[in-house]
């Protein structure tokens, strides 16, 4: 499938049984996975579709989906081996979704031998259609996003976290730590549109970074583990992830990375 194709197919999915369902759930149409962990019948059906349309395009591929991984945990693994693979988050920042926030995204990612080619977020209740393909640049509908230049001051940095616990902490230096979108397919798109100059966070899966991470890259930005490793979108980060609009952002926050353990 060419990328419009794919971009076409999450739109159309999103369509088809995740939209008719915002702000329409019935109570027995949200679950939780675990405490706090909302999955809806709209992210098992939205899945199902996605990974049966990339199956059949790329039979030798595996297909990571989150529902699927949490019901097959060995999934994880024959994603991290394979040659071929890609992600898929059909409603990333479900709790939004669910409390009738327009902050939800439809996500997917390619990766070719661990890395990261191709990535789509398409965020249906804003229209907007965020897409990267690795060497070739990122997009929003269509338009080239370009490199963004950040305050020079390191105190005027915006940064954002969706673990709740961290917000109002800071950096030695920096601004306290804002909410961000608390779905991944909003704060990528935020940050390489100017919404914040710093993301962080603690929790790494795949189907949540790969698609944003390519995004990050492919406008000049920077991201790695808090241990200033590189990062592998086959498997989870121990100690986090940081992403920044620029090398110099991202070296500042780093820097200051290890003065934060004490509530890590």
């Amino acid at each position: 499938m060419d990328t419009d194709a794919v971009t076409a197919l999450l739109r159309d999915v999103a369509d088809e049984v995740v939209r008719p369902r915002f702000r329409s759930l019935e109570a027995d149409e949200v679950d939780e996975k675990g405490p706090g962990d909302l999955v809806t019948v709209a992210d098992r059906e939205a899945e199902a579709l996605i990974t049966e349309a990339l199956r059949g395009a790329y039979p030798d591929a595996v297909v990571l989906g989150e529902e699927a991984s949490a019901a097959d945990p060995a999934l994880l693994e024959r994603y991290a081996a394979a040659e071929h693979a890609f992600t898929v988050d059909p409603v990333d920042g479900t709790k939004n979704f669910v409390h009738g926030s327009p902050d939800y995204a439809v996500m997917a990612a390619e990766l070719q031998r661990g890395e990261v080619v191709r990535s789509w977020i398409w965020q249906p209740e804003h229209g907007l259609a965020f897409v990267a393909e690795r060497g070739a640049g990122a997009f929003r509908n269509g338009e080239r996003l370009g490199a963004l230049t950040p305050d020079a001051d390191p105190a005027r940095w915006r940064v954002r976290a969706s673990r709740r616990s961290w917000v109002g902490r800071s950096f030695p230096g920096l601004q306290p730590i804002e909410l961000s979108w608390v779905s991944c397919g909003i704060d990528y798109p935020q940050l390489v549109t100017g919404g914040c100059d710093v993301l962080v966070y603690w929790s790494t899966k795949p189907w949540d970074h790969a698609p944003g991470t390519l995004l990050v890259t492919e406008t000049g930005g920077v991201h790695a583990t808090g241990g200033g490793s590189p990062y592998d979108p086959r498997r989870e980060a121990a100690d986090g992830l940081v992403a920044a609009v620029t090398p110099e952002v991202f070296d500042g926050v780093r820097q200051r990375w290890d003065a934060t353990a004490d509530w890590r």
